[in-house]
């Protein structure tokens, strides 16, 4: 029996080699009728190329004869070298023969026409390279290369044309000639199947716009279609944070319509039902660990809209306190059993024994600037801890947060060794610096310009570095500010300030006021929606008055007295305060820049007199809470309050009389209630024949409501809305001086008006996130307010509080 089998498979290796033989004659590439020894190879045609290098590739030993599959496999390999245009084999007297016609050698690669990319960009990415052989595959695969480039950057209607120009010695020159046309815009984006949310809410969502007139300012209304893919994750991870469980976001489908060479993008969404929670269990497999006691770490709460961003950070929460508690390997899965007739989502969390996995290697790739340490510490697991998929997909959030690179991506594969992983992280850079002129206007300060230089990502060690020089006409200053995230290693932020600010008088104030200072901070996260912050300050104050306030007792037209606080202030000289304090902050707001949900609440107290001359407490909050009322409708409602007391001050002045600077104080107008003036509302100085001055108070609260709706008439691209709002609140009870005698002067004395009445206004603004920066326009109207008392000497009203009903203020980047 095994004699045949060896029979057969000698028959079929002869039928393949001669048919192979065939093959290869018909092709016309190789002519032979009998094997021959290796030393008979003969090469001709080649010039640069030594014969025994095409020999090398027959792969035949001394004594061997060539068979078909050898010629064969010798032949292919020849071509695939791209060294020859082309190659034949052939039998002549019992010799094998190969005849070789040589690629052209290329001289130079050149671009003309390119000007959207640069020709090192290019080069990274073609293969054909200088002195190196001519291929016509090479080249058309360079052609599609440089295509992918430019649409990526949404240019669809570039053509690129390779010219090859002959020149001496077999050498050529390889030019791609390139017309690179116009950018390829979105020109509409339409989404069908949407009942929950407006298409303008939507379109909120995404990172692509419509090309429209204030193109010229953006970029993200050029056609990408991995931009495209991540908007579809977008609206799903919208959805399923507003309770929509079931939403499937089946197709984005971008169609290029010839006549306006661009993109109409339609998103084709399939909403599903509105799911509230209903129970909620935690269970445990492994029985060490009591599920009672992470229960605590549940975001969700029964009977509120389910939230897919809840239930990843419960996961995320419990899986940490697991790995903290000794149980690196536990595994928290989440359940979710749908009740489709009450449409509710009976949450489960289960906590199992996972398998055990140990991180092999960390791998970080496509970083070209930013430095690994930066993206190694946002994991909170390293090489040879315990593998935890949801601490990756922490750190893979917080690398995306960090606003360093266009995209993230990290992913695993099997290591060396069954329990062993390796964890790989795929990022591309983006620009984080900015050079930037502001100019704007504002009721307050006038007309100002800015000048600032900021870097995100200095040097590629994630720290930042700002600075930026103001000149306007009643504001002058700079400010320099720096940040290390990580100090000494930790997820510990520190950070320095110097600044320097003059305020000119105005018809806000009576006097000029100058202050320059500088301090250090500390941030520290609690929790992901809470931080604190630690800060020291010092800063000189100094204040100047005209030679007409600066004096008593009142001469009509030569001397108008200013409130003998502020004489006193600026008879004193330059004051030195120097504060230490915290702030307390909770943030749940879904977007920092146009937020349609969540709130955020700030808590700050700092304590004046570590050293210096001052010496206060203050207390301020202030919580704003955002709601979707629907419709494109979203509310705002705003809590502030704030207290400071003076507690001995080292200036003989102020002793018995507050304890307090009248500078310390709160100056309280539009920043508080809109439709009244800077430092409008609150104590003021009521002395006869005096500037009025306002004096702040030590006390103060406000509330405010808003709601914002897009303005149907604009492009929603604009971002432009409207705002109707109602604001009320107060300030009241002045402590500081109320009486001064200044050299060689009399005593003098002053009547201070301090009314703890509401003030109230209503009104309505102009919104528009622009691409010249945040401008707004308020028109206020005021219902309450204080209207001060006669002075009979003047013959009118004094001390009450000063209203205006226009007030703008913005800026702009170019």
């Amino acid at each position: 029996m095994r004699l045949w089998v060896r029979v057969i498979r000698r028959v079929a290796l002869a039928a393949l080699l001669a048919g192979s033989a065939v093959a290869l004659q018909e092709s016309g590439v190789v002519e032979f009728t009998t094997s021959a020894h290796a030393q008979s190879i003969v090469v001709q045609g080649n010039r640069r190329i030594e014969s025994d290098t095409v020999r090398s590739y027959f792969r035949v030993g001394p004594g061997e004869r060539l068979d078909a599959i050898r010629i064969d496999e010798a032949y292919k390999a020849l071509v695939a070298t791209g060294l020859f245009e082309d190659v034949r084999i052939s039998q002549a007297g019992g010799r094998i023969v190969v005849t070789v016609v040589e690629s052209a050698q290329i001289g130079r690669v050149a671009f003309e026409g390119n000007r959207a990319v640069k020709d090192e960009q290019i080069t990274a990415e073609i293969q054909s390279r200088p002195r190196g052989p001519l291929s016509r595959t090479a080249v058309r695969s360079d052609v599609q290369r440089i295509l992918d480039m430019y649409r990526a950057n949404g240019r669809y209607d570039v053509r690129v044309e390779p010219k090859i120009i002959d020149q001496s010695n077999g050498r050529v020159d390889l030019v791609f000639e390139i017309t690179e046309g116009k950018k390829t815009g979105v020109r509409s984006i339409n989404f069908s199947g949407n009942r929950a949310y407006s298409s303008g809410r939507l379109k909120d969502v995404i990172k692509t716009g419509e090309t429209g007139i204030l193109s010229f300012f953006r970029s993200n209304d050029v056609y990408d279609q991995d931009r495209i893919e991540q908007d579809r994750e977008l609206l799903r991870r919208h959805y399923l944070k507003n309770g929509y469980a079931d939403v499937r976001i089946t197709a984005a489908v971008a169609e290029y319509d010839p006549v306006s060479r661009g993109f109409n993008v339609t998103f084709q969404i399939e909403e599903g039902e509105y799911y509230r929670i209903g129970a909620i269990d935690v269970q445990s497999n492994v029985r060490e660990v009591d599920p009672t006691r992470l229960r605590s770490y549940v975001k969700a709460r029964q009977g509120g809209g389910y939230n897919a961003e809840e239930v990843e950070k419960t996961v995320e929460q419990m899986t940490l306190e697991l790995a903290r508690g000794g149980y690196p390997f536990a595994v928290v899965r989440p359940r979710g059993d749908r009740n489709y007739d009450a449409r509710t989502v009976d949450l489960g969390f289960v906590v199992d024994q996972g398998q055990r996995s140990y991180i092999e290697r960390i791998n970080v790739r496509g970083n070209t600037r930013t430095r690994d340490h930066v993206i190694r510490r946002e994991f909170d697991i390293g090489e040879g801890d315990a593998y935890n998929h949801a601490m990756v997909e922490r750190a893979e959030r917080r690398l995306k947060n960090l606003g360093f690179f266009k995209s993230v991506k990290i992913t695993s594969e099997p290591g060396s060794a069954p329990d062993r992983v390796i964890v790989n992280v795929d990022v591309e850079e983006m620009s984080t610096g900015e050079f930037s002129i502001s100019g704007g206007y504002s009721t307050a300060d006038g007309f100002i310009a800015e000048v600032s230089v900021a870097e995100r990502n200095l040097l590629g060690n994630g720290q930042f570095a700002k600075a930026a020089v103001q000149y306007g006409q009643r504001v002058r200053g700079f400010e320099l500010s720096f940040v290390e995230p990580y100090l000494l290693g930790y997820r510990l932020a520190f950070g320095v300030d110097v600044f320097s600010k003059q305020i000119l008088a105005s018809t806000y104030q009576s006097y000029d006021s100058k202050t320059v200072g500088g301090g250090f901070r500390f941030g520290i996260p609690i929790m992901d929606d809470v931080t604190l912050q630690l800060r020291y300050s010092a800063y000189q104050q100094e204040i100047t008055l005209s030679a007409l306030n600066n004096c008593f007792p009142f001469n009509a037209g030569f001397c108008i007295p200013a409130a003998p606080a502020l004489r006193q202030a600026a008879n004193y000289g330059e004051v030195l305060t120097s504060l230490v304090g915290y702030t307390l902050n909770y943030n749940t707001l879904d977007n920092s820049r146009n937020p349609t949900k969540g709130m955020v609440l700030d808590f700050k107290q700092d304590f004046a007199g570590v050293g210096g001359d001052v010496q206060f407490i203050r207390s301020t909050f202030d919580g704003r809470m955002y709601f979707d009322i629907g419709w494109d409708l979203i509310g705002l409602l705003r809590g502030q309050a704030g207290h400071i007391a003076g507690w001995g001050s080292r200036d003989p002045n102020l002793v018995g009389n507050g304890d307090l600077r009248m500078l310390d104080q709160f100056f309280m107008g539009p920043n508080l209630v809109r439709g009244f003036q800077t430092a409008g509302i609150g104590p003021r100085d009521v002395t006869s024949n005096s500037t009025h001055d306002a004096l702040g108070g030590t006390m103060y609260w406000g509330v405010s409501a808003e709601v914002q709706y897009p303005l149907f008439f604009a492009p929603k691209d604009f971002g432009m809305k409207m705002a109707v709002f109602a604001d009320a609140g107060s300030v009241w009870n002045y402590k500081g001086l109320t009486s001064y005698q200044g050299p060689g002067q009399g005593l003098q004395t002053m009547t201070v008006r301090d009314e703890n009445i509401i003030r109230s206004s209503v009104g309505v603004g102009l919104v528009w996130d622009s691409p010249f920066g945040p401008l707004r326009f308020d028109y206020a109207v005021a219902l309450t307010k204080d209207k001060g008392v006669w002075d009979p000497v003047e013959g009118r009203n004094v001390g009450g509080d000063i209203t205006q009903a226009f007030r703008f203020s913005g800026g702009t980047k170019f």
